[in-house]
């Protein structure tokens, strides 16, 4: 599956975004989707995700209240809506995506193999 994440940009503290991230190339349901997002120097840190045959989204708890994952298997998109955004949301986001994820594994990027590109965000007055 091919992956391509949208919708970055400079927005004022206590502000909003939404992240777009379109799949393609293969059955979209059939993935667990996740968001993750990373600062120069760190490592990639689990934002949110959204299994495969499941209503249940997962969050972190930094962003957790804030922050909402959701998907469209008809249109193959998964969306990030974040909302009172501060200066520690300021990264560069990424979507990912797996087939065959189990649960414990969902929140290490590393267990991802297919990333879109990345979008950056910047919270800053």
């Amino acid at each position: 599956v091919q992956l391509q994440a949208s919708g970055g940009g400079l927005v004022q503290p206590g502000g909003s975004l939404r992240l777009s991230c379109a799949a393609s190339g293969d059955t979209f349901s059939t993935y667990h989707m996740a968001w993750f997002r990373q600062v120069p120097g760190k490592e990639r840190e689990f934002v949110a995700a959204y299994r495969r045959y499941n209503s249940n989204p997962y969050y972190s708890e930094s962003v957790k209240g804030r922050f909402s994952i959701s998907r469209d298997n008809a249109k193959s998109m998964l969306y990030l809506q974040m909302n009172g955004l501060s200066a520690e949301d300021t990264a560069v986001y990424y979507c990912a995506a797996d087939s065959r994820l189990i649960l414990s594994s969902m929140w290490t990027w590393s267990r991802y193999a297919y990333w879109g590109q990345g979008t950056q965000v910047t919270v800053s007055s």
